[in-house]
């Protein structure tokens, strides 16, 4: 056989070998593909069941924000005395409040007007006192604004403390729960953003019991990782920045914190909670009518409109109105004389002018009140 093959016994044997070898080998590689493959259909499989699970049991519902509340009025008389003598109420309602209010023809109801959630809630519960209480005139309409602004730093508090029993949470700082509360007055693409948080938290906390990750982690986390657009606009950094700031401020745990951190891909995943926070933030943001791309750009708009108003020394607040076809900005007395108030007016219409893109023209209206009080005792 030796002699026919033209191989040694040995050499035949090594042949043999590593033929069989190299048919081990393509039989490993071909079962190692097929498990891959298998391990691939069944871990989506598997990732689409804890998806869709959380979803519905999260069941959350969605209404878009709009800029525009209604307040329901007791008879259309009322009408004419929230305008008052020569429209002085209804000038001082919108100075108070910062809002647009819009008396027309619709039966019994006033509507507000306003990019900002806040703005409307106090002007909405301002109207709704000044009308049970009846006395309607300038001087009472800044007693009930001052009065309602505290009561809704109450309602505020009170808003974050019911989600946190809603969500069964505890131990959290007051002032995070207080922030908590405000983001019911915020919105992102058209969609509130407390109730975006909610979402967040319970399908992160839900798609972790799943996977046997940290539930508390991943309900904390996914609770406060926008807890920055609660935080004035006066504050520099991303809502990101913010939040992780805010996190580690009132002590929320590192875990906490870095899954917070990396929700926009800012830095690596550090753990499976950080990766269901994403997740659910996608999967929140991303359901149909959930979120509105032109709302956003023009609340942006408004805001960019506030913002240069306000970078000018002597401004003490600064409204936009008439969806940002004018901007009423109240200057302080002490520091702005009335010609100083006339060229920071055009100051401002150039400023917006060289930076911000609008269609017609944008009303500038600056206003200066001298006021001298004394009291007779």
């Amino acid at each position: 056989l030796e002699r026919i093959a033209g191989l040694t016994q040995e050499e035949a044997k090594n042949m043999l070998i590593r033929k069989i070898e190299d048919e081990a080998k393509l039989q490993a590689i071909q079962t190692i593909r097929r498990i891959e493959e298998e391990t691939k259909e069944r871990s989506k499989a598997l990732a689409r069941e804890i998806i869709s699970n959380a979803i519905q049991r999260s069941a959350a519902e969605h209404v878009v924000e709009t800029t525009v509340s209604v307040v329901d009025l007791p008879s259309d008389d009322m009408k004419g005395r929230i305008i008052g003598r020569e429209g002085r109420n209804i000038r001082a309602l919108e100075m108070a409040t910062g809002v647009d209010i819009i008396v027309d023809d619709t039966p019994e109801a006033v509507i507000l007007s306003s990019f900002d959630p806040l703005r409307r809630e106090l002007a909405r519960m301002a109207i709704e006192k000044l009308v049970a209480d009846g006395r309607i005139h300038p001087a009472r309409i800044e007693d009930i604004v001052e009065q309602v602004k505290v009561e809704l730093e109450e309602k505020i508090k009170q808003e974050g403390e019911n989600t946190l029993v809603e969500l069964g949470i505890q131990n959290m700082h007051p002032e995070l729960v207080k922030y908590l509360g405000k983001l019911k007055y915020r919105t992102s693409y058209g969609q509130n953003v407390l109730q975006h948080s909610k979402e967040v938290a319970l399908l992160a906390a839900l798609m972790a019991k799943e996977l046997g990750a940290d539930v508390n982690v991943a309900l904390r986390a996914g609770l406060l990782h926008d807890i920055g657009k609660a935080v004035d606009k006066d504050y520099e950094g991303t809502h990101t920045e913010l939040s992780v700031e805010l996190a580690k401020k009132y002590g929320e745990s590192e875990a906490v914190v870095q899954a917070i951190a990396s929700h926009h891909r800012d830095i690596d995943f550090p753990s499976v909670e950080a990766v269901l926070v994403q997740a659910a933030d996608t999967l929140s943001a991303a359901r149909p009518g959930a979120r509105r791309e032109l709302l956003e750009t023009y609340i942006q708009r408004l805001e960019k409109l506030e913002q240069i108003a306000t970078s000018f020394e002597g401004v003490a607040k600064a409204f936009a109105l008439q969806a940002g076809r004018e901007i009423r900005i109240i200057v302080d007395a002490q520091k702005v004389s009335d010609d100083r108030a006339a060229l920071i007016a055009r100051d401002i219409a150039q400023k917006i002018k060289e930076e911000l893109d609008y269609p017609g023209q944008i009303k500038v209206v600056v206003i200066r009140e001298m006021r001298a009080v004394e009291y007779a005792r």
